[in-house]
């Protein structure tokens, strides 16, 4: 008989623990009388549909299932015009309920279950009650900066005591993260003092917010901050880019999901970026985490594109000497890239039958006719073979732009498309007297001012 009632209470213990997975979300809001409630999420710079409630018949809505729900920061969203509040999840609140009004979200609201969220709710209306007080200072004592400092007293140290008292919560990791880094004085001429107050904005940008965090993943701000790190806060050159990203994703490394995430997206950016030279930044991310075997979810022959992508532009990034090809001319004899004698070589592929080469070529006489006697040489190879030549050489004698070195391969013997990763025409690289890369797949009508900058920046100093 001593045993029965240590079976029972471990079967109670079972019971409650199999009632206690999953997630379970009451939410009852007076003046709201829709049949539907959704459960939304932010993650990334977007907000996700996650669950759909329907109204019963006692008005409450109820988000279930058995599926644990990833921390981070929800939305209620209310039919018809898609207004909305947060709501934290946590891996501890899964299983909770509140009760509010439609018109006075805030200051009805009451939570069970839910210390988390009363917490947040409770510093919202802290705001908002520290808002109107303010709004009220400047309309009836405009000047008074003494109480409007007070108030931002107040607020600073409201801030500070949840933080401290609450460590770890998500309201303390969300209100902290939100606390601007304090900035110190320093010296030197306005200059100086801007570049001391950009490289600790930089060093100490992430201060406040732990990135290793999993529920940061799941807020409105994470992606900002990050994207504002490496795309504001640095010089934009790929080295530096690059530098950024690996720092980002070493410091959310513990999160597998927020790491993943992140290095899919630096990924994708870099691979569709427009931006002269940023292709570096892609090769980098393939060889540093794809090709290393850092990227395991990636399916096998998506990877094996990824790294197949990278190694053919590899030898095509800005700095690098360009593949020296060996092309033909009108007469049959030969004639490389490498032995061209100029203090810049433009290499230009086109197309007699492509729209946006015939578009370009006016772009390029004008080009041509301005820097032919500035040690510009224009080495360009109609993207034709075998019968289809002829056709190239009948386009330069019509356009009038025989004074080009004009090049064709018949028979692909050069493998150029390969060398130049050549996916569309036309494509346009700068080489300097070395044969180095110095731009590359810029317009035609760019042409003339990049060129301008480049000679420019390499002109010899009086």
């Amino acid at each position: 008989m001593k045993l029965l009632p240590i079976t029972l209470l471990l079967a109670f213990q079972a019971c409650w623990l199999q009632a206690q997975t999953g997630h379970r979300i009451e939410a009852q809001i007076e003046g709201y009388n829709e049949s539907e409630l959704y459960l939304a999420v932010h993650y990334g710079d977007k907000q996700y549909l996650q669950d759909t409630a329907y109204r019963n018949d006692k008005g409450t809505y109820v988000f279930e299932g058995e599926k644990v729900l990833e921390g981070g920061m929800y939305l209620i969203v209310l039919k018809p015009d898609n207004a909305n509040f947060q709501l934290l999840i946590t891996p501890e609140e899964q299983h909770f309920s509140f009760t509010t009004s439609k018109d006075r979200l805030f200051e009805d609201m009451t939570l069970t279950n839910a210390p988390d969220n009363a917490l947040f709710f409770g510093y919202l209306a802290f705001l908002a009650q520290q808002r109107q007080e303010s709004e009220k200072i400047k309309a009836e004592e405009p000047n008074n900066q003494e109480k409007l400092e007070a108030i931002d007293a107040a607020v600073v140290a409201y801030q500070e005591a949840l933080v401290n008292n609450h460590p770890t919560t998500l309201t303390a990791a969300i209100v902290k993260a939100n606390i601007a880094v304090e900035m110190p004085e320093f010296s030197g001429s306005n200059e100086e003092i801007e570049t001391q107050r950009w490289r600790y904005q930089q060093q100490h940008f992430f201060d406040n917010l732990n990135l290793a965090d999993p529920r940061m993943l799941r807020t409105p701000f994470l992606f900002g901050r990050i994207n504002t790190y490496v795309n504001q806060l640095q010089v934009r050159h790929p080295d530096t880019i690059a530098q950024a990203i690996d720092h980002v994703l070493s410091a959310v490394q513990p999160a597998e999901e927020t790491f993943k995430f992140y290095l899919i997206h630096f990924l994708n950016e870099y691979a569709r970026s427009n931006i002269v030279g940023m292709d570096a930044v892609y090769v980098h991310l393939v060889d540093k985490y794809y090709a290393s075997g850092r990227a395991p979810w990636t399916d096998p022959d998506q990877l094996n594109k990824i790294v197949d992508n990278a190694a053919k532009l590899k030898p095509l990034l800005i700095g690098k000497k360009a593949p020296d090809i060996e092309m033909q001319k009108q007469d049959g004899s030969s004639v490389s890239l490498h032995e061209v004698n100029a203090e810049y070589t433009i290499l230009y592929f086109w197309r007699y039958d492509c729209g946006h080469c015939k578009e370009s070529t006016p772009f390029m006489k004008e080009f041509y006719e301005e820097f032919k006697d500035k040690g510009v040489a224009l080495f360009a190879v109609c993207v034709k073979y075998t019968d289809e030549i002829g056709g190239c050489w009948d386009y330069v004698e019509e356009q009038g732009i025989g004074d080009w070195l004009h090049t064709v391969d018949p028979y692909n013997r050069s493998r150029y498309g390969q060398l130049y990763d050549i996916r569309s025409t036309p494509m346009l690289y700068i080489l300097d007297r070395n044969k180095e890369i110095v731009s590359k797949r810029i317009g035609a009508e760019q042409l003339s001012e990049v060129m301008d900058q480049i000679m420019q920046f390499h002109k010899p100093k009086e």
